[in-house]
């Protein structure tokens, strides 16, 4: 595989941050240029951070690096790096002129913003449920009238803690689901230090966090028609989320219901079998064993479970049956890899290798 030239647009945010570890000495990958705001450009990249927020130390090579304008430098980034990724926090409107303005300048987008996920020809990826979507690339080149640019996008992070672990199970035809998902306070950018309200507490509401996680998935299980992905209609998806006083690692406590209930052992074997295409590829960051399960009555537990697989699997247990659904299980994955920057790295790393970065 030929080496990349990366960009990484919002480097100063968590999700940026943990860009940067994971594409430091990135078989792949290299970094050659980091954007963020108007405020932070021109400084170097230590001096731009308000601070790190990461356990991980800074990988140094960085640190001397001259941050650019996310917007007004979209020339001078573009002409260093083959590709960018994208994790920015500004209003959803301004992303999306942002992500089209490098998509027309011929520089690939993966994005982790929610800004064109729900843009008809924009793949919402998670690699191992959904890789055949990127075939709408072809089409949104043929709107953008671009040559290589396009945006490719991947899902909000808590559903990474069960769409995975619903996906198998679909050969059975789930009718219903209902979720309710626990997150982390670094799914809001946030640490301990800087969200003290979270200490012994409970935020029952994230906002457009539910609507996400009722919407995408259907997005997520649609078919490609016409050059433009057309949602699924079903499973009917019901969905609560609260921000709970964890670090990293979403927790969803999922229950569903099957046209043709299958047994609690066959759930099981199709869990334990379900890989996808990052598997077969054996991309850099693809775990081996894509979902883990746990028989103890206590786990998964995000300070346990949240790096199995270098936070790259996703994790269940308490699977059993329901006096109202047929069964309920327990979901869970690290959501600032898994869920936000692994994730994207690993949805690069799928479109390298089929070609689409080239």
């Amino acid at each position: 595989m030929k080496k990349y030239k990366v960009g990484v647009i919002g480097a100063t945010g968590m999700v940026g941050q943990r860009f940067l570890l994971l594409l430091n000495n990135h078989p792949w990958f290299d970094v050659v240029c980091l954007a963020a705001s108007s405020r932070s450009a021109g400084k170097k990249y230590r001096d731009a951070l308000k601070g790190w927020l990461l356990k991980e130390p800074m990988p140094e090579k960085y640190a001397d690096m001259t941050v650019l304008d996310a917007t007004a430098d979209i020339d001078k980034i573009t002409a260093q790096a083959d590709f960018c990724f994208c994790a920015v926090n500004m209003k959803k409107e301004e992303i999306r002129e942002l992500e089209y303005a490098y998509a027309k300048a011929e520089c690939p987008v993966v994005s982790n913003n929610s800004a064109h996920r729900g843009t008809p020809d924009v793949p919402m990826i998670i690699p191992e449920v959904n890789p055949e979507h990127l075939e709408v690339i072809n089409a949104q080149r043929q709107r953008l009238n671009t040559k290589r640019g396009f945006i490719a996008v991947k899902s909000n992070c808590s559903l990474q803690s069960y769409v995975p672990l619903l996906h198998p199970l679909k050969k059975y035809g789930i009718k219903n689901v209902a979720v309710t998902t626990y997150q982390a306070i670094s799914g809001a950018g946030k640490t301990f230090e800087t969200m003290p309200e979270i200490v012994d507490n409970v935020i029952p509401y994230i906002g457009g966090e539910e609507q996400k996680s009722e919407v995408e998935p259907l997005k997520i299980w649609g078919k490609v028609v016409n050059g433009q992905i057309v949602p699924a209609t079903s499973p009917a998806i019901t969905a609560q989320c609260l921000r709970v006083p964890v670090s990293d690692g979403h927790t969803a406590a999922c229950f569903v219901s099957f046209e043709n209930k299958p047994t609690k052992e066959q759930i099981l074997k199709d869990w334990q079998e379900f890989s996808g295409r990052p598997q077969e590829l054996y991309l850099p960051s693809a775990p081996r064993q894509f979902i883990h399960y746990f028989s103890e009555d206590d786990r998964p537990q995000p300070k346990l479970d949240r790096n199995t697989e270098l936070g790259m699997a996703v994790c269940a247990g308490r699977l059993r049956e329901d006096n109202v659904f047929d069964y309920k299980f327990i979901g869970f994955s690290h959501n600032t890899l898994r869920g936000a920057a692994g994730g994207a790295v690993l949805l690069a790393e799928l479109l390298a290798s089929e070609g689409y970065l080239d």
